[in-house]
């Protein structure tokens, strides 16, 4: 495929420019090698001329004695271009993911911290990068959603990504920074064969080339093709999940697990998407159908990093894993703010009642009794299976005591489950 030129790569800067919201800054992820420092020179050119806000961040890693060369190269590049520029140093903790991963983790991490909520990150990722993780991706054995590798358009934290020359070779990128006489760093960790992206880059895909000469051209395709497709299937989902969903909380289990295996899975992936957790690995995920029909009594907990499910009473509930509570018990006199480890108490005692004993506040115990208006003592623990409050819930809720009675018991932050008779809580009239 013959390089593209200049006015290629710029154009498509301007179609990616064109999509940004006017006052918002474009950012380059600026890392001192060739893609990058052509990116962000025909950044200059597409968005000083429009009079676009145009910055650039590196993100130092830290992890090889070359680090410091490709911050100044950076500084130096950004001085010439009278670019600004931001240089963030991060820590990597390689244990259990490998250095590569870790390393994207924790720049990702930083760019997120660094840019403002609305501006636009590029990124000079490649057609030849695209072909390289889609097929890490098939190595792994990923699905769809992990074979359409990269997207052109990501939104994450308030941040837009985006990678305007995805569907360009890098021989192109290469063709363009000769031809510019740019300067740029080479990552001496390149040719480090032990590294799998670089195995791939230097050793598999020559190979592949030299029998199907358009062979990265054709894997990114390919990614793109599997992107549609799971964009087509998360669209099917989340209608499907529409009829399964009991307000936002959870699905009727009962019903999930009627569907085929594969369906369930998509649709708990699509779930944990749409609720910003990590999907489930596979086994995990297989375990946590297997138990859709548990008993209404049992108590299933299945968890992975950063999320976990639980089933009870025919419904399945995905949620952040929850934190054990510390202890915590305070005296209250019904009027001032509550806070509580799990936040503050949007209700305070109405200032017209007087109190004729002091207040304390608490988790639930357990044994409480409450004396209902209309509904004489009920039991707290009977009221709250009637509503049909999950157990892991009903062990963090606030119960303010006087005395020994049970006069008010509120899920924090704001929302009051019952009242005593003779009891008159409000909301507060600040923000909580």
């Amino acid at each position: 495929m013959a390089p593209q030129p200049l006015n290629t790569l710029e154009r498509l800067l301007n179609d990616a420019l064109a999509e940004t919201p006017p006052g918002r800054s474009i950012w380059v992820a600026l890392s001192g090698g060739l893609d990058s420092s052509l990116l962000l020179t025909l950044a200059a050119v597409v968005c000083q001329p429009a009079g676009r806000p145009l910055r650039a961040i590196h993100i130092n890693h830290g992890l090889q004695a070359a680090a410091a060369t490709f911050e100044e190269q950076c500084k130096t590049l950004c001085e010439r271009l009278n670019v600004p520029l931001s240089v963030k140093s991060v820590a990597v903790d390689a244990q259990g993911e490998g250095v590569e991963g870790a390393a994207r983790n924790a720049r990702y991490a930083a760019f997120f911290a660094a840019i403002p909520a609305g501006d636009t990150l590029w990124l000079a990722q490649h057609q030849d990068d695209q072909a390289e993780t889609f097929l890490l991706a098939a190595l792994r054995g990923s699905g769809a959603r992990g074979l359409a590798s990269m997207p052109y358009r990501r939104d994450a934290e308030g941040v837009t990504l985006v990678r305007p020359w995805l569907t360009t070779p890098r021989a192109s990128l290469e063709a363009a920074a000769q031809s510019l006489d740019l300067t740029w760093c080479e990552d001496p960790t390149n040719t480090d064969l032990s590294l799998d992206r670089n195995r791939l880059r230097h050793a598999v895909l020559p190979a592949i080339e030299t029998r199907w000469p358009d062979a990265a051209g054709a894997l990114a395709q390919s990614a793109r093709h599997a992107g549609e497709a799971d964009r087509l299937l998360v669209e099917y989902a989340e209608q499907e999940l529409q009829t399964l969903l009991s307000g936002t909380s959870s699905i009727d289990a009962a019903a999930l697990s009627s569907r085929s295996r594969p369906r369930q899975r998509l649709l708990v992936r699509t779930l944990c998407q749409q609720q910003s957790l990590s999907t489930p690995p596979q086994k995990r995920l297989e375990s946590l159908l297997d138990q859709l029909k548990a008993k209404p009594d049992a108590a299933v907990c299945i968890e992975w990093p950063g999320a976990q499910a639980r089933v009870w009473r025919q419904r399945l509930y995905l949620m952040t894993p929850l934190e054990p509570l510390p202890p915590w018990q305070v005296d209250w006199n019904g009027h001032a703010p509550l806070d509580t480890p799990l936040g503050p108490l949007g209700w305070k005692i109405a200032s017209s009642q007087t109190l004729p004993q002091p207040l304390r506040a608490t988790w639930r115990q357990g044994g409480e009794v409450i004396q209902l208006p209309n509904r004489g003592r009920r039991d707290l623990k009977r009221l709250l299976q009637e509503a049909k409050v999950p157990p892991w819930e009903r062990e963090r809720l606030v119960v303010i005591m006087q005395a020994d009675a049970c006069i008010g018991v509120i899920r924090p932050p704001a929302q009051l489950l019952y009242q005593a008779e003779g009891a008159l809580f409000t909301r507060l009239t600040s923000p909580v």
